[in-house]
């Protein structure tokens, strides 16, 4: 096996010479710089290639990677005639609330609250604005509720754009360099998440590339070798993985990220927007909860902001070089607000591998199900948490009929309903149907308290409504956002918890979703000993968690104070009840139907499971794709046991 011996330099300047050669000379084109996966083109004169988009398809398809046009900063107009010169342009009825401009990539970041109007008929009005002002704009949306996450990804992104704009450019040129070897084996090393349910971290490595899809934490592990992913079996440092692939915000799929920039990791991490933003939410959350634990958290606030100045955003169908030999596609998930199924293209199709993280093969409130548009896929692999043969989930309609009863229940009887929550994607859930509910009558307009993480998680929900169900965002861009509903309560400050305590009956929504921290357990405290008061489990709880174990039967345990040190014991009267149906992860049979529809050629590795449930639905693979032409291996790795796929 002979490595490519073309230089780095000279294949850059190929690359360089055949824009040259295509690009219209009225363009004024005057330099191309690689920013990470883009080569963006600077240019004097940007209309004279955005009028038609013609010369963009061409060299798009001539050198296959992704382009974008820039003006040269020559041609910009100041600040102050852009700003006029927008605000004549934009319609009042978009309700533009600010401008930011980024002079390093000649960007105009508009934030509106009606982004669609901004963008106009086909982007018209982004056209005519890049070619009367020269700037590049930029639409985000501003959400109906306030997020300060959202707020400050705008500030990490400009206060350290001259840093980002060195790392684009570092990044670019090794994506965009020479292959160096296109017959090496390709592997899978599995870091975390085979045969349990936490700390999700799989390397991809083909010889030429390192790629590490997730890297997550796990709940309730009370070792730190036990919490992270198994770092120390990589045989290289870690500044050699080429690129991270985040598929969604749980702590289980992210929680590690900041780890890895705290021990040398300076590469790019690839994500949608909102995972991007949901992730920062969640890595925050989980220093706080460790040092209220009273722990020293294994990283801090810089090592989170480092990792988001490394973050390069795509959106779901773009497909994307991340290294000479990758391009990267994600595509909906249906699990929770941007997750994502990623997909790698391996040396230009030579081998294709599809990674699930986590997914749902249904429609639900919040989502629509995951996507299987994929021209190929050479192996698969998939989770496995309800991948059990008996874990099927009971009827969606009976289930909320299920759901409205116990709380018609609990409130008749003057108690209330505590209900334990993941702050992003199950929270929201229940809240559409709680709005939904209230509003047909079907339950008493009692308030519904909200606290903890889900506040900040659902307003960054409403900054990203084209993420959501394709039924939700068209209420939401018709003036009808069901977050807004106004049986809900927000607790943003600990001091009116005592007002969802002394207010009967009610409804309370609180994080954390398996009851390891967060306001829940203090809701808890005050309510377990009374048997008119229920308790309501609506997503999956891990293996050595408080609610795994109440969910076993426990009627009594003992819990620590923080503050004092000290631990007492509860007694548990009120009635416990699990949804099931709520759940954002496909059961046994959808994740069969899933399988069966990608058609995996060669390869179903199945991670994210209790070892029986991998098990159970590896056998049930096997077995359904035996009658079928092509007949994929269906295995159950364990953490560390490296396969080569080709």
């Amino acid at each position: 096996m002979m490595p490519n011996i073309t230089t780095t330099k000279d294949h850059l300047a190929t690359i360089r010479n055949i824009i040259f050669s295509n690009f219209p000379k009225d363009a004024g084109l005057n330099r191309i710089e690689f920013e990470g996966p883009e080569i963006a083109i600077y240019c004097r004169n940007p209309s004279a290639v955005l009028t038609d988009g013609e010369t963009v398809r061409k060299l798009a398809k001539l050198l296959k990677k992704r382009i974008v046009i820039r003006s040269d900063p020559s041609v910009r107009k100041s600040q102050e005639e852009t700003v006029k010169i927008l605000s004549e342009l934009i319609p009042k009825e978009a309700e533009v609330k600010n401008y930011t401009f980024d002079e390093d990539k000649g960007d105009v970041i508009i934030e509106a609250l009606k982004p669609g109007i901004v963008i106009g008929t086909g982007g018209s009005t982004l056209r005519a604005a890049l070619i009367q002002t020269g700037w590049r704009p930029v639409v985000v949306r501003v959400p109906e509720i306030r997020s300060g996450i959202v707020s400050s990804m705008l500030r990490v992104l400009t206060n350290g754009r001259e840093y980002r704009q060195r790392f684009l450019r570092e990044v670019g040129e090794k994506i965009h360099r020479p292959l160096l070897f296109s017959d090496a084996p390709i592997r899978v090393v599995p870091l975390g998440g085979f045969g349990e349910v936490g700390r999700s971290a799989v390397l991809i490595d083909t010889g030429e590339t390192k790629v590490l899809l997730d890297v997550g934490v796990k709940a309730g592990a009370t070792k730190l070798i036990d919490e992270f992913p198994a770092f120390y079996a990589l045989d290289f440092p870690v500044e050699e993985i080429d690129a991270v692939v985040i598929a969604h915000a749980h702590m289980d799929h992210q929680g590690a990220l900041p780890y890895l920039f705290k021990y040398g990791y300076r590469g790019p991490v690839y994500m949608t927007a909102p995972t991007r933003d949901l992730m920062v939410l969640t890595q925050k959350d989980y220093i706080e909860l460790k040092q209220k634990m009273g722990e020293i958290p294994p990283y801090g606030i810089e090592h989170i902001t480092k990792a988001v100045q490394h973050t390069i955003t795509i959106d779901w169908g773009e497909v994307t070089d991340i290294s000479p030999d990758i391009k990267l596609t994600l595509a909906n998930a249906g699990h929770i607000l941007g997750s994502s199924v990623v997909h790698l293209n391996i040396g230009d199709g030579k081998y294709n591998l599809l990674y699930t993280s986590d997914l749902k093969y249904s429609n639900t409130r919040l989502l629509d199900k995951a996507s299987t548009s994929f021209n190929k896929v050479d192996c698969l692999i998939i989770e496995s948490t309800y991948g059990g043969k008996g874990n099927i989930m009971p009827n969606r309609l009976q289930e909320e009929e299920k759901f409205v009863h116990i709380i018609k229940k609990t409130i008749e009887q003057g108690g209330k309903v505590l209900i334990p929550t993941l702050a992003v994607g199950r929270a929201q859930e229940v809240m559409m149907i709680l709005a939904e509910k209230i509003s047909s009558k079907e339950l008493p307009d009692v308030p519904v308290f909200l606290d903890g993480m889900l506040l900040e998680s659902t307003a960054i929900h409403t900054a990203y409504p084209e993420f959501l169900s394709i039924n939700l965002r068209k209420r939401i861009y018709q003036g009808d956002n069901p977050f807004l509903h106004q049986a809900f309560v927000r607790i943003d400050d600990v001091s009116k918890r005592d007002e969802a305590l002394s207010n009967e009956p009610c409804i309370i929504l609180a994080t954390s979703g398996m009851m390891t921290g967060g306001p829940v357990l203090e809701y808890f405290k005050e309510l377990c000993s009374s048997e008119k008061n229920s308790l309501i489990f609506v997503n999956y709880q891990a293996e050595n968690t408080l609610g795994r174990t109440i969910l076993k039967g426990a009627r009594e345990v003992t819990l620590s104070d923080p503050l004092s040190s000290s631990q007492k014991t509860y007694q548990i009267r009120m009635s416990v009840h699990v949804m099931e149906g709520f759940s954002g992860h496909a059961d046994h049979l959808e994740l069969i139907r899933y399988a069966l529809t990608v058609k995996p050629s060669q390869k179903i590795l199945i991670n994210h499971g209790e070892p029986m449930r991998s098990m159970e639905l590896a056998r049930e693979l096997r077995r359904r794709f035996s009658n079928m032409k092509e007949k994929p291996e269906a295995l159950v790795p364990a953490n560390l046991d490296a396969l080569r796929v080709l």
